[in-house]
């Protein structure tokens, strides 16, 4: 019943994964993602509407189950710089672990789930725990954290969690990282 359970995670993470790459899809999007892989520097809000709030934090302020809020998730790494591009010795494809903890606001998401300051906090917690006992923070993560999540090839996540997953060392554990879906910590499989 595990390995089926794993499995059936690992399909979720990567339908999740696949959901947000193809609602990424527009040109605008694409041409933005194309500028950030290339280590385009792009300023204002490009993605966020006008008064939307600050890029990367979530205003609650307006919002119902109806509203779909913006999340500029993914856009930055951990301590809020910029993504810089990929290095050339970067792999093409990696074999990943994630431990998931979302927050109201977050694709996906539940109405009652914790709040990203919350979900912060919680993720800091697991990350620490994540470096010592993978496992364990996976069981303690959000339905979608897996072990074995699978593989991805480069292009598929946002800038912020493909920089951090791909220029990790094997086995090595990064994050937490803010993504569409909440708070992501990755280990890199192979």
């Amino acid at each position: 019943m595990g390995k089926v359970s794993s499995l059936l995670l690992a399909l979720l993470v990567l339908g999740t994964v696949a959901a947000v790459a193809w609602r990424r899809a527009p040109a605008a999007t694409a041409v933005a993602r194309a500028e950030a892989d290339a280590g385009v520097a792009t300023d204002g809000p490009a993605e966020a509407p006008p008064g939307s709030g600050s890029p990367g934090i979530e205003d609650d302020a307006g919002t119902g189950p109806e509203a779909e809020p913006a999340n500029d998730a993914g856009g930055a790494l951990p301590d809020g710089s910029k993504v810089p591009g990929l290095p050339g010795e970067a792999p093409k494809q990696v074999a990943l672990g994630v431990v998931l903890v979302r927050y109201a606001g977050a694709e996906g998401a539940r109405p009652g789930t914790r709040s990203k300051q919350e979900a912060a906090t919680l993720a800091a917690e697991l990350a620490e725990l994540a470096k010592t006992d993978f496992k364990a923070a996976v069981q303690k993560g959000d339905k979608g954290s897996a072990e074995q999540a699978g593989s991805l090839p480069r292009g598929v996540l946002e800038p912020g969690p493909e920089y951090v997953l791909f220029t990790l060392a094997k086995g090595a554990v990064g994050g937490p990282i803010d993504t569409p879906t909440g708070f992501w910590i990755v280990r890199r499989a192979e």
